[in-house]
């Protein structure tokens, strides 16, 4: 019984990065919303790419008999509340916005790093589809990455 209390734990934490991640690119996209250009849309997907991880992760708590998530982490208000303050200053620059997206993958990946690393044993299509999601956001990360970079050179040219 312990090691199911401890996987609806940590699956609940990630439903709770999942949260995060939505609020934070939703406000992400607002930030660029008078552009609405690709930018602005890239970052929309990632949030309804986040709704579709929590929706995976809502039913696999409920199987193991949890309650799940539904607030986000400490550190994803904290994050929101520096993102508030960074766009304000920063006068919501598309840089400043895709570093701290950036930043924030940085955590989601960390999360499902150290989920994935516990010694706790998943169920087979939990474990598959924590893998399949680290790698999604790790592919997001990428792409917002690079768009992060492409907005540094255009920022120095």
């Amino acid at each position: 019984m312990k090691n199911n209390d401890e996987v609806i734990d940590l699956l609940n934490d990630l439903i709770c990065i999942n949260n995060d991640r939505i609020e934070g690119y939703e406000k992400a996209s607002e930030e660029l919303k008078p552009k609405k250009d690709a930018d602005s849309f890239m970052l929309l997907d990632r949030a309804q790419e986040s709704r579709v991880f929590r929706n995976e992760l809502i039913p696999a708590v409920v199987r193991l008999g949890g309650k799940p998530a539904e607030n986000s982490t400490a550190a994803g208000k904290l994050y929101r509340t520096w993102m508030d303050l960074k766009t304000t200053f920063s006068g919501g620059s598309a840089k400043s916005v895709f570093e701290l997206c950036e930043q924030g993958e940085d955590a989601a990946l960390k999360a499902y790093d150290d989920a994935l690393q516990e010694d706790v044993i998943f169920p087979d299509e939990i474990q598959e589809t924590l893998s399949r999601q680290k790698q999604i956001i790790k592919e997001a990360h990428d792409k917002i990455r690079s768009k992060r970079d492409a907005l540094k050179k255009e920022v120095t040219h």
